[in-house]
């Protein structure tokens, strides 16, 4: 029981296991230089998955891609059918025009330029403010009376769709 005899076996069992790992080794890099699939006995070895693992994982992308890409459409006919349902039901077309910009065009516009556009202000633009534009300078008495003197888009925009509205009609 000569303690310097016990760790000299260690260190040679050490060695003869260092040297079939890196026989292994070897073998998976000769493998892999030539181009060929990684023998299964290496696979494990190497840390690599296998050809049936990677099969596996290209389905689940493809099938997650297709679910996306399905996603998307089903989204995009959502957003076509909520703007066509706010035009119908407010009588304006909101548009994006930039990042925090929207501008609205009524349906009852006598020009496709008389147009709108607000700037979402504020904490996650909880606040919109009218930016002027040539049509906005055109309805200045709706501007004074609706949004500085009572704070209130919503009652603007009625106003000025029954003061468009009355305009069609009596023409």
């Amino acid at each position: 029981m000569n303690p310097a005899s016990a760790a000299r076996q260690r260190l040679l069992e050490e060695q003869a296991q260092l040297q079939q790992e890196c026989e292994r080794l070897r073998e998976l890099v000769h493998a892999l230089e030539q181009g060929g699939a990684v023998p299964a006995n290496l696979e494990g070895a190497a840390g690599l998955p296998s050809a049936k693992e990677v099969a596996e994982l290209k389905k689940q992308v493809e099938s997650a891609e297709l679910k996306n890409q399905r996603l998307k459409e089903v989204f995009q006919a959502k957003i076509q059918e909520f703007r066509k349902v706010c035009y119908a039901l407010t009588g304006y077309q909101v548009d994006v025009t930039t990042e925090s910009q929207y501008r609205l065009t009524s349906m009852y516009a006598e020009r496709q330029a008389d147009c709108l556009l607000f700037k979402a202000t504020g904490p996650s633009g909880a606040k919109m403010q009218l930016l002027e534009t040539e049509f906005s300078r055109s309805v200045g008495e709706l501007i004074q009376l609706h949004l500085l003197g009572q704070d209130s888009i919503p009652a603007f925009l009625s106003a000025l769709t029954l003061d468009l509205f009355s305009r069609q009609t009596l023409a």
